[in-house]
């Protein structure tokens, strides 16, 4: 018998684990780790969170990003170690206006080529002024966080798409002005502005590659830092609030305006920040740097990484910096070929199961293409003596499997259509059907790929981008280290 004033413990329900509680925050949380586990990162996100603090996660990084200069050439720290840092910084940016205030800004990319162009003007021959480092530097960031705010007056009105179109329009015509509308050749035009002087030190130039990538690796830390603290500030939570509902934020009597220029504002000046730099580190800047492409690139960095992580960010630029130089046109067509059928197999590993189904398809795509390739050398010996396009080892397997005509212009585009409308097919059907039907998908998947892909670098470079891209979000969708979100369809 229970006396006293202590409450008797009830006994919970035998499957109170698996109840589902709709509206309750530790079964949201319970549910936001299913599915994380299911995308296969689950475990490692919530183990970097729980054990690893941001200040270790950064000092990781910089341990990491500090050898670098040892063992890599010039060539090599230029293009893997200053274009990452720089990809970094501008995805911070950006991070702050779509990841925190959930403002969809796709002028971005023109703040950042403001930022190079403002810097040039006053570094450079142009105008003869070559000011230092330290007083340019700030004047340009201050004018490009000026610029921004002036970009965000539209979002006090407008979201989401419209807000997009007009950012849109601000990006494009910022590359129209730079390249054609030109007044007293102000930016160069199709040229550019060429000997800008590089960033200094109290005096002392930063000219060689080592010297440039150290001081950008400081500016990131520092940048990292700032982010850090703003985001764990009032301002921050402020912005992740408006992020996921303004009208709820703003019932709640938060200054939604304010805050949405003020994003504006911290981003753009981050991008003004990263064009000095760019410029600086290129000394030169032309209208190209800085048109769709590199938008789209720094918005994978993002979107990769996790929207709304600052570690996810850093993440996202390596991961999408490195495996574009991966792709880059002297490695595309040997190192493009071992990702793509590497790729092909690693979705047929994660989308087929159980795994002896796996094998299926794969013995059945390998003698469905044995027998392919039979039946069209007997038809005619123009069908299979193609040229494997640097097959290396591979060639002689290459040629035997896959079919590679010449004198049949029309092939490689009769595959490619066959090849969406098998992908289309497989899709919606399932069951030994769709077993059966990834058999030739298989096939004609690697026929597209030798006779059209390989034979065009930059196509396949891009094509392979996108697919990398497609598969980690299809596999994660709220990024590498994002946070799952749970909706109500």
């Amino acid at each position: 018998m229970q006396t006293g004033g202590d409450i008797p413990e009830v006994p919970g329900r035998p499957d109170e684990r698996d109840r589902r509680r709709v509206g309750v925050d530790e079964w949201v949380a319970s549910h936001d780790e299913r599915l994380a586990d299911r995308a296969g990162f689950g475990k490692l996100g919530r183990w970097i969170d729980a054990r690893v603090p941001p200040w270790a996660r950064l000092l990781i990084f910089a341990a990491f990003a500090a050898t670098l200069p040892l063992w890599m050439s010039r060539g090599d720290l230029f293009v893997y170690g200053i274009f990452t840092l720089i990809y970094i910084l501008l995805g911070l940016g950006l991070n702050v206006v779509v990841g925190y205030a959930g403002l969809l800004d796709l002028g971005y990319v023109a703040l950042f080529g403001f930022g190079a162009y403002f810097y040039a003007l006053l570094d450079s021959p142009k105008y003869g002024l070559h000011w230092p480092s330290a007083v340019s530097i700030p004047i340009v960031v201050a004018s490009t966080a000026l610029l921004g705010l002036i970009l965000g007056v539209p979002s006090r009105r407008l979201l989401g798409d419209y807000l997009a179109i007009v950012t849109l329009f601000f990006g494009q015509a910022f590359v129209v002005f730079v390249n054609a509308a030109n007044p007293r050749n102000l930016t160069g035009g199709p040229n550019g502005l060429a000997d800008i002087d590089p960033n200094d030190l109290f005096g002392y130039e930063l000219v060689t590659r080592k010297q440039q990538y150290w001081f950008i690796l400081g500016v990131v830390l520092l940048v990292l830092i700032g982010l850090y603290f703003l985001s764990e500030s009032r301002t921050g939570r402020a912005w992740r609030a408006l992020r996921e509902d303004p009208l709820a934020a703003e019932a709640m009597s938060m200054p939604v305006n304010r805050l949405k220029l003020l994003a504006f504002a911290f981003g753009a000046a981050i991008a003004g920040l990263t064009g000095c730099l760019f410029a600086a580190v290129l000394t030169a800047v032309t209208s190209g740097n800085f048109a769709l492409p590199i938008l789209i690139t720094i918005y994978a960095v993002v979107i990769l990484g996790g929207i709304g992580s600052l570690t996810g960010v850093v993440i996202g630029a390596i991961v999408i910096n490195v495996s574009f130089q991966f792709l880059a046109p002297e490695n595309s067509q040997t190192n493009a070929r071992i990702l793509f059928y590497g790729a092909v197999i690693l979705l047929l590993a994660l989308g087929v199961k159980p795994l002896w189904r796996l094998a299926l398809v794969l013995a059945g795509a390998v003698v469905f293409g044995l027998v392919a390739h039979a039946i069209a050398s007997g038809i005619s010996e123009s069908w299979t003596n193609g040229v494997v396009v640097e097959g290396g080892r591979l060639a002689h397997v290459i040629s035997e499997w896959v079919i590679i005509p010449t004198g049949h212009q029309r092939f490689a585009n009769a595959a490619y259509l066959a090849l969406i409308v098998l992908v289309l097919a497989v899709t919606r059907i399932r069951g030994w059907l769709q077993t059966a039907l990834l058999i030739p998908t298989v096939y004609l998947t690697a026929v597209v790929w030798e006779t059209s892909f390989v034979e065009e670098p930059a196509v396949a470079r891009w094509i392979l981008f996108g697919a990398l891209l497609v598969f980690l979000m299809t596999v994660r969708p709220q990024g590498l280290l994002g946070t799952p979100r749970v909706e109500i369809v």
